[in-house]
């Protein structure tokens, strides 16, 4: 199978592989080469796959997303993703930049709430 991750700005891998485990929201699937074609909507965690050449595992940690496999290609695209680590430091990189994307998400959504109240206040002066 071809699996091919997504980032908005970029592609962050793209390479043949024997298998691929992922965390949906019905919990975890794995999927090998004949496996049926199937949609999911991923849940942040760690997606798996085991690479054709040496059958070696590696892991991706992911943000949310959508996993496709239709006939020989598995297609993911997520907001964030870290693969530049190993596995012990996987789960350290991932709390520090998950964390500061929920900062800036409570953030935006003050924001936000400041505008509506805003834009209530003024309405109501109307």
């Amino acid at each position: 199978m071809k699996l091919k991750i997504f980032l908005p700005s970029r592609i962050l891998l793209e390479t043949e592989v024997a298998t691929v485990t992922a965390t949906g929201l019905n919990g975890s699937f794995g999927l090998r080469p004949h496996h049926i074609d199937f949609v999911s909507v991923l849940e942040p965690g760690l997606l798996a796959y085991r690479s054709t050449e040496g059958g070696e595992e590696h892991f991706i940690a992911i943000d949310s997303g959508v996993l496709v496999k239709q006939g020989d290609q598995v297609r993911v695209s997520v907001r964030n993703a870290v693969s530049d680590a190993s596995l012990e430091e996987l789960s350290a990189v991932v709390e520090d930049r998950f964390r500061e994307l929920d900062e800036h998400e409570r953030k935006v959504q003050t924001a936000v709430a400041r505008l509506e109240a805003n834009f209530m206040r003024s309405f109501m002066d109307l």
